[in-house]
């Protein structure tokens, strides 16, 4: 078996789930180790910014908090090369997936978060922490999950650009509303929109014009895409024993805890992304963009959400936003698989 065998394994579907088991475990085993969720951790955006200046400490907390970056960019940085600047182009004129993103985004999601969160949770940090994880839409591994499902990476570019601008202006306002008086600072936001999207978009484009324009499209397309879905997946997987890392020794000790934030945020997920879908399917989209908006639609932005509770409220509300992921991810894989083994009995081509 060759390096190029490999590397499609890693993007073998029927195996994922296995590889996603594993690091979960590993992910525990060292936050356990480690008693990471006792560390004062740097937010990575901070963490970036000590090392532009110089004033960066490497300790194993402010590492672990860059471990979030380096993992996302390894997973949207493959997806962006798949990109092609016509498509999106032509995808700005989808004017029926583009209200169906919003709506739902900014018209359902926040307040069905909120309903999940008042019939489910008791402890108002925690409530807190999980009515913000639902305030905003997801800017970056959403389009990983679409790429997965082999969905419309340029229509879920340009609805992700679409909702990065819409929660700059909306965010507070939801905050206010939903929560009370929340003080932060809303440049974090467009900080995370530039570091978490417009980075690998940069990267991704050269990196897809170089190639092709050295090797042509069909070897670019032959030789260079398994390598760089497979780079996507072992970022997945990455960001997975980061994230799981973080709060290790608290699934061990309290399970209870991650379990009563779990139940909300998994029924929110599962939910947003079937009624999405058969909307879309409703509404005569083909496959590639029902699945598209649905996961555009359900996806949260974590980053955000974690940003404003570390700076914004106490290290409670923050555990609830750094659960939120841990469930996000291993959901939003399961329903990459529904997906794909309905895809056949809905879009029926004709």
């Amino acid at each position: 078996m060759n390096s190029l065998q490999i590397l499609k394994k890693l993007e073998d579907f029927h195996l994922l789930p296995f590889f996603v088991i594993i690091s979960i475990i590993i992910g525990i085993f060292i936050g356990k180790e480690l008693g990471i969720s006792e560390f004062q951790l740097t937010p990575p955006i901070d963490a970036i910014k000590q090392i532009i200046s110089g004033n960066f400490a490497f300790t194993i907390p402010n590492a672990i908090s860059l471990g979030v970056p380096i993992g996302l960019f390894m997973m949207i940085y493959p997806a962006m090369t798949n990109v092609r600047i016509g498509d999106i182009k032509k995808t700005f004129k989808s004017k029926k997936q583009l209200a169906i993103v919003i709506f739902f985004n900014f018209a359902i999601a926040p307040f069905f978060m909120l309903l999940l969160a008042n019939l489910f949770i008791t402890e108002p940090e925690f409530h807190t922490g999980v009515v913000l994880y639902g305030i905003a839409p997801c800017i970056a591994m959403v389009i990983v999950f679409t790429y997965l499902a082999k969905g419309n990476s340029a229509l879920a570019l340009v609805l992700v650009a679409f909702n990065s601008i819409l929660q700059m202006l909306l965010i507070p306002v939801y905050a206010k509303l939903l929560i009370g008086n929340v003080n932060f600072d809303v440049l974090i936001i467009a900080e995370s929109v530039i570091l978490y999207l417009g980075l690998p978009l940069f990267f991704g484009i050269l990196t897809r014009k170089y190639c092709i324009k050295k090797y042509g499209e069909i070897n670019f397309e032959n030789k260079f895409t398994p390598v760089l879905s497979a780079l996507s997946i072992i970022g997945l997987l990455f960001t997975l024993i980061i994230m799981f890392s973080l709060k290790g020794d608290l699934i061990v000790k309290t399970p209870e805890i991650i379990l009563i934030i779990a139940v909300p945020i998994a029924i929110f997920f599962i939910i947003m992304f079937a009624v999405v879908y058969l909307v879309s399917w409703k509404l005569k989209l083909n496959y590639d963009d029902s699945v598209t908006c649905a996961f555009n639609s359900t996806g949260r932005d974590f980053e955000i959400a974690i940003a404003i509770a570390i700076t914004a409220f106490t290290p409670a509300v923050a555990l609830a936003t750094v659960v939120g992921p841990l469930i996000e991810v291993p959901v939003m894989l399961f329903l990459v698989w529904l997906a794909k083994n309905t895809k056949s009995k809905l879009f029926i081509k004709k």
